[in-house]
């Protein structure tokens, strides 16, 4: 069975890659996917909402979001940035919505409408697609690349397109390597902090936004939502700062320790000293005294400093008043491991950027083989920003083969 690309891995950037491909010439595609369909990261990524891209329109900009990847990617945004991949959809019927936060989903609030759209693509643009068929070879004979399969079938192709996401699995990286590609190795790049502290405990499901994280054996640090769970916490602050230290956390084996700001935009000394002054007789539990700290987490803070519910703001001494201080905007937390983002896996790893043509997505060392998507060691940090590299790299692999 001979087809002119043969796409590994039936994920975002494979299927976007052989849509684009078909939509632009006459070339013959076809889909290996090793599950029984396609798509499945994209059905249960965002909550099962998919988070489509992030509304950033400007392409270094939209680089500077991806810790492993930004100079190399500035170029292809160039060419394919976040306004393209919305009017990709948007000129399939599919309407996005862009959320306070800046991520961008369906209005449908449903992954569903995006792989409807993506499948209706493929089938209208006669892409082929055969599932349940994992590459156990591949190899290049001359001009033509030879694959086989679990089930024992044989195929052929002219060029071949590596999108096995990310290098945890092995698969496109035992492939890639098979070529001769260096391979940066897997490390888990989006993940939330294993904490087992009093101070959160019981209080799952509780967020604060904005806060400010810092490792302190590092100069790791971000800024942003911070959700506490039932094993620790989460939220977008949490998983930026797993993103950028992806491999140092890793080397430190997820042991280390973070300092928390839950007031980074307060001057909470200043707060408290007025509400001293103002509402002496009125007791610190009757209600939190900043917008972004909840009742119920600010009787954990009294808890926490040993300050009594019926304590007034004028029996409040100095020492427990900054002992409090120091509590809002200078939380110390051990961080004993970590868990995985819902069921969204990112890893960083994968073919080391150097030997790929980021304008062509084609591998420098082999003609005819491209990359797309997280097999490249490029990833980046929540938001939507690992679905927009998808269709980037995609994109652009899909229309150098069909150019060819």
């Amino acid at each position: 069975m001979h087809y002119d690309l043969i796409v590994i891995g039936g994920g975002a950037a494979g299927v976007f890659a052989a849509i684009t491909c078909a939509e632009r010439s006459t070339k013959s595609v076809l889909i290996l996917e090793r599950t029984v369909q396609l798509l499945q990261k994209v059905k249960i990524s965002g909550g099962g909402r998919c988070n489509v891209t992030h509304d950033c329109m400007d392409p270094r900009e939209l680089s500077a979001h991806y810790p492993r990847g930004e100079k190399a990617l500035i170029g292809p945004f160039n060419r394919f940035s976040a306004a393209d991949t919305i009017a990709w959809f948007t000129g399939r019927g599919v309407e996005l919505k862009t959320e306070a936060d800046g991520r961008m989903f369906p209005v449908t609030n449903n992954s569903q409408t995006i792989i409807d759209a993506l499948l209706n693509a493929a089938k209208a643009a006669g892409v082929t697609v055969h599932t349940s068929q994992s590459v156990t070879s591949l190899a290049k004979d001359g001009e033509i690349f030879e694959l086989s399969t679990n089930k024992g079938k044989n195929y052929s192709a002219d060029q071949v397109l590596l999108a096995t996401g990310g290098t945890r699995l092995a698969v496109g990286a035992d492939l890639a390597a098979s070529f001769g590609h260096d391979l940066q190795p897997a490390t888990p790049s989006l993940f939330t902090f294993k904490i087992n502290d009093p101070r959160i405990d019981g209080l799952p499901g509780l967020s604060v936004n904005p806060a400010e994280v810092r490792i302190q054996q590092s100069k790791l640090k971000s800024r942003g939502p911070l959700l506490i769970t039932h094993w620790g916490l989460s939220g977008p602050g949490i998983l930026k700062i797993s993103a950028w230290g992806a491999r140092e956390l890793a080397q430190r084996d997820y042991q280390f320790d973070i300092t928390v700001n839950w007031l980074p935009d307060s001057d909470p000394a200043a707060t408290i000293a007025a509400k001293r002054m103002s509402d002496g007789k009125r007791q610190l539990s009757a209600r939190s005294p900043f917008k972004t700290i909840t009742k119920r987490h600010w009787l954990r803070f009294l808890e926490t400093t040993g300050i009594g519910e019926t304590t007034t703001w004028s029996e409040l001494g100095k020492a427990a008043a900054n002992k409090l201080v120091n509590e809002l905007t200078n939380a110390a937390f051990r961080v004993s491991g970590k868990a995985t983002n819902k069921d969204e896996f990112v890893t960083c790893g994968g073919v080391s950027l150097k030997e790929i043509n980021f304008k062509t997505m084609e591998s420098k060392l082999v003609p005819g083989l491209y990359f797309a998507g997280e097999v490249m060691d490029v990833d980046g940090i929540t938001g939507g920003f690992n679905f927009q590299n998808a269709w980037t790299s995609g994109f652009h692999a899909g229309s150098d083969i069909a150019a060819r």
